[in-house]
């Protein structure tokens, strides 16, 4: 065991003297800055985070500057005005147009009480809406105003009159089709009832 060593000894640097009170870097006010100190930006955000004793009471965390909130909601405000803007297009933009219409009659003669079926075809340009049409038949009737609506991408409207014919003669026959809405078309076509 070393004989120099002793528990109760201190080394001389523990009793040379009280060492001197260091200098402050500088002075604001009544408060003595060592070193950098805390900066007014890094006291503006401690200023704004809750302390532990706040988030234990439930204090509320500080608020965050408005435009930051609004801005946090901009992407969402931005996708909610597109899709709004896509559905008023879709509901109020440009409606179907006709492009063409033709009316094709049975060929040949129609036989002893037999029903015609006369087809109507209307071309559009493939843009959803509706088309408003009647059909009128060279015996003096026409019917009642209808209607066929067309989702988006259907080009064509394919629209049906079965006329029934009864009795013995000989009746030349037209059938046109007159479509009202969205613009005014018409086409026609003749068939033949023969009943000998």
């Amino acid at each position: 065991m070393n004989d120099d060593y002793s528990a109760t000894e201190l080394g001389s640097h523990w009793f040379e003297g009280p060492t001197p009170a260091p200098t402050p870097d500088r002075v604001e006010g009544e408060v003595l800055r060592f070193g950098p100190g805390v900066t007014a930006a890094a006291a503006r955000r401690a200023e704004n985070t809750p302390t532990a004793a706040q988030i234990w009471h439930g204090a509320p965390p500080p608020r965050r500057p408005r435009t930051r909130r609004l801005l946090r909601y901009a992407p969402a405000a931005v996708i909610l005005l597109v899709v709004l803007a896509l559905l008023a297009w879709r509901e109020y933009g440009p409606r179907v147009a006709v492009r063409s219409v033709t009316v094709t009659a049975p060929e040949g003669p129609l036989g002893c009480d037999g029903t015609a079926n006369v087809l109507g075809v209307v071309r559009t340009d493939g843009r959803p809406g509706i088309l408003t049409y009647h059909w009128e038949r060279s015996d003096g009737s026409r019917s009642d105003p209808l209607r066929e609506t067309l989702p988006r991408g259907r080009k064509e409207a394919r629209l049906h009159l079965l006329w029934t014919f009864r009795g013995r003669g000989t009746h030349h026959a037209v059938a046109r089709l007159v479509v009202t809405s969205p613009s005014l078309h018409a086409a026609e076509d003749t068939f033949t009832y023969r009943c000998g």
